[in-house]
């Protein structure tokens, strides 16, 4: 924090409170992370991304029949109207899956009849029919691009977010581990503070913008290489190495070069990211079953390992996701959109929590330029 007069600055506004809220808790010293006060190990070992999206949205673990009545309701706002896929069909088939992401968000809600009510709820369900809506979405546009037939979602309960994505994806019954990995992924990236795009979400809705702006605005800050794609830069890293043997090498010219190492060190977390120990669990458990993240595993284990070494850098969120959402099938320029369809559950919650008390954010920023001078007229200025 650096004063400046009688203002204080803090560049990237690093440790500053930019306001309150119940959803959750970082606790960046002691590598502590919470989602409305139940610890993030015990929620992706025990809880599903449906229930973990209840409990961010309505701020309670939901009972037998309300994750039945929610789980429905996600089901029953799956499909997309058609005049929208049509929308999807004419996507340049070359254009950045975020980008078409960020545009279908927006797309949406010209196809919403609720898209201008801002009554809080109105805004409960059509933050029901972003979650629901985000993954197919995600789905079509890959199908689309790849010049394959649409894989329409599933009405069975059994198809929970992760089953159905992957089904639609790939065209084809997924295995029971890859959907339960995809699930636990999606429940340790569903929420994460005021990070970039969830405050670029309540900034644009404390002007009473709508919903799908707010979305839009977090889908576009995500899309960022400081903020979202650092899993897929990862997996770059990964098959750039390509052997364990590399692995060294590739670490010494990453750093005689200055480069930075994608999915290592946190702007929060002063010791491990605690998201990594279930991550890095995930990808060991796959690896098991897998030769080909088997591979992956063991060259990330002894980069994570050389990199603590050199450099005294933790591994993040990012790190062993990548080799995970590999493994399971998800293309490399899909990986942001995955962070995406896990983080619509956190971000519509600080949108519905942002209406329930909503004040403009407006901050202001410490002048630097010229003190006040007088107007030149043109010829005599040099």
């Amino acid at each position: 924090m650096v004063l400046m007069g009688t203002e204080k600055f803090s560049k990237g506004l690093e440790d500053v409170v930019a306001g309150e809220s119940a959803i959750c808790k970082i606790d960046g010293k002691n590598s502590k992370l919470y989602y409305r006060g139940y610890d993030i190990h015990e929620l992706a070992q025990h809880s599903t991304y449906e229930e973990t999206a209840y409990l961010l949205l309505f701020g309670n673990l939901p009972t037998d029949r309300q994750l039945v009545d929610f789980s429905n309701k996600l089901i029953s706002e799956r499909n997309l109207p058609q005049g929208f896929i049509e929308f999807i069909e004419k996507f340049p088939k070359t254009v950045h899956p975020m980008a078409a992401l960020r545009t279908g968000v927006s797309l949406l809600s010209f196809f919403d009849p609720e898209a201008e009510d801002k009554s809080m709820e109105s805004n409960v369900r059509k933050a029901i029919r972003l979650i629901a809506r985000t993954p197919c979405l995600v789905a079509y546009f890959d199908r689309v691009r790849r010049s394959q037939s649409l894989v329409h979602p599933k009405k069975d309960v059994r198809y929970a977010t992760a089953a159905n994505f992957l089904y639609m994806l790939k065209g084809q019954e997924p295995a029971a581990i890859e959907t339960r990995t995809l699930d636990m992924y999606f429940v340790l990236l569903a929420e994460h503070d005021l990070n970039a795009s969830a405050f670029a979400a309540r900034t644009t809705f404390s002007t009473l913008s709508d919903i799908y702006s707010a979305i839009t605005s977090a889908v576009g800050a995500l899309k960022g290489d400081l903020h979202g794609s650092a899993n897929s830069r990862s997996m770059e890293s990964l098959i750039e190495i390509g052997d364990i043997k590399n692995v060294d090498t590739f670490l010494d010219a990453a750093i005689d070069n200055k480069k930075k190492l994608m999915g290592f060190g946190h702007r929060v977390y002063k010791g491990p990211d605690p998201r990594a120990a279930d991550l890095r669990a995930m990808a060991k458990s796959l690896a098991q079953t897998n030769s080909e993240q088997a591979r992956w595993y063991a060259i990330s284990e002894k980069f994570e390992q050389a990199v603590w070494t050199r450099k005294k850098l933790n591994c993040n969120v990012d790190f062993y996701s990548a080799s995970i959402l590999y493994t399971i099938g998800v293309p490399i320029d899909l990986f942001t959109t995955m962070f995406a369809i896990s983080r619509m559950a956190g971000w519509t919650a600080h949108v519905l929590e942002q209406l329930s008390d909503n004040r403009l954010i407006r901050p202001v920023s410490s002048y630097i330029g010229h003190a006040p001078r007088s107007y030149a007229p043109i010829k005599d200025r040099k």
